[in-house]
């Protein structure tokens, strides 16, 4: 790890912590020439599968779109950033457990909306409207008798 001060190329680690659930590792550092401290994170990178979408067009995994989503149907209720994180890395943990390299985008709508069923039913019908593309009430009526019924 270079100084971002001085450009040394040798540090030390002073302290390490676990953070963000524990999917990251907080690293304090000082240099051994200039004696600047700072501050590194450190995550693994697990490979993603692309994503085929329904026009058949394949893009690379994108975790903002995701949490994007998320936020939107999560948007003014009582749901913690822990928690909207905790559902990212469960839904990616989803995907890469199929072991597939490319998954359809529908695999991707249905894994986030069973975690928002669990998270919070009004955030699910939030999403479920967007995602199936609701024509009218008596969908959203449809939706809400089956979560009634579950």
């Amino acid at each position: 790890m270079h100084c971002p001060f001085c450009t040394a190329k040798e540090t030390k680690v002073i302290d390490s912590r676990l953070v963000g659930s524990g999917h990251q590792v907080r690293r304090r550092r000082e240099c051994i020439l200039c004696h600047e401290r700072f501050t590194t994170f450190e995550g693994a990178e697990l490979v993603m599968p692309r994503v085929i979408k329904q026009d058949g067009s394949r893009e690379p995994f994108n975790e903002d779109k995701l949490q994007n989503g998320l936020h939107r149907a999560l948007e003014k209720r009582p749901v913690s950033t822990e928690q909207i994180e905790e559902v990212v890395h469960q839904i990616k943990s989803q995907l890469r457990a199929t072991g597939e390299r490319e998954v359809p985008s529908q695999l991707v709508g249905e894994c986030i909306m069973e975690a928002l069923k669990k998270l919070d039913k009004v955030a699910y019908v939030r999403f479920a409207s967007v995602y199936r593309c609701f024509e009218d009430v008596k969908e959203f009526g449809e939706e809400i008798a089956r979560l009634g019924d579950e």
